[in-house]
């Protein structure tokens, strides 16, 4: 009996894209850490304007609890592997610059709206403006790690 080995005989699969490398190294590893203080922080904020004076400001307590979740998220995908997480990762990303600006925006065209400030009030100012920045360096380290089809050989 003749045993066949796999490694002689490449089999022709369709191009589909893989990962080219972890986004979870190098300077992936630091935008996660990042992320993940940013999870930290937003949530712990939410939960206690939440819990200890939500009346006062309802929209700027929700949405700073809006933004821990988009950082929850952002920090899960970021870390894990694969298409779906990836894909994740950018949507996350993407809704976080969305939130970013436009709750820059209003907190500055009517803050009688956000009484108290949000994560992402000012653009993020309390923050450094690393709300701000964050997601655009985010998607740019997604962009320069996309999946890219392998070739066919």
């Amino acid at each position: 009996m003749k045993a066949e080995n796999s490694m002689t005989s490449p089999q022709e699969t369709p191009a589909e894209p893989v990962e080219t490398g972890s986004r979870s190294t190098g300077a992936g590893r630091l935008i996660v850490a990042v992320y993940g203080v940013f999870a930290i922080s937003a949530t712990a904020r939410a939960s206690y304007q939440i819990a200890t004076k939500f009346t006062e400001a309802p929209v700027a307590y929700l949405l700073s609890a809006f933004a821990a979740l988009v950082y929850i998220l952002a920090t899960v995908a970021l870390a894990k592997k694969g298409m779906r997480w990836y894909w994740i990762s950018v949507a996350a990303i993407s809704v976080e610059l969305l939130g970013v600006v436009a709750v820059g925006l209003l907190s500055l065209l009517d803050p009688a709206l956000l009484p108290e400030d949000t994560v992402w009030s000012g653009f993020g100012q309390g923050y450094g403006y690393i709300p701000l920045v964050l997601p655009l360096l985010g998607l740019w380290w997604l962009w320069r790690h996309r999946p890219r089809p392998e070739r066919m050989r």
